[in-house]
């Protein structure tokens, strides 16, 4: 299993950007599929973003958050990274890195290793 920690959240005015990234530790990074996904308070949680590397590189993003969101990876690193841009105050919420085997999937029982999360908070 892999371990993952996220960092970079914080508060940004609407329109701004923000970046946040998650380090995993564990079995090899590039064999996995990693994923973003976010929770708001009431709301159940939210695909984001999502990309695969083998054996291609692919990428698939939640309606919400296309063309103003970008997934990236460095494997090199171990480090995936979501950077946002365009804030809405809608984008609020905690969000949370995950890590899955096989598919690029939008639901959670896609991804077995969770990250603790890292609160994004945008202001109108």
């Amino acid at each position: 299993q892999v371990q993952l920690v996220e960092s970079g959240g914080g508060l940004v005015q609407a329109g701004g950007s923000l970046s946040v990234s998650c380090i995993a530790t564990g079995r090899p990074f590039g064999a996995y599929v990693m994923g973003w996904f976010r929770q708001a308070p009431g709301k159940e949680r939210e695909f984001v973003a999502g990309i695969k590397s083998i054996p291609t590189t692919s990428t698939k993003y939640g309606d919400s958050v296309k063309g103003r969101f970008t997934i990236s990876r460095d494997v090199a690193k171990n480090t995936v990274y979501l950077q946002m841009s365009s804030l809405k105050p809608e984008d609020t919420a905690v969000y949370y890195c995950a890590a899955g085997e096989l598919v690029l999937g939008v639901h959670e029982d896609s991804y077995s290793s969770w990250g603790q999360g890292t609160q994004v908070t945008v202001s109108s």
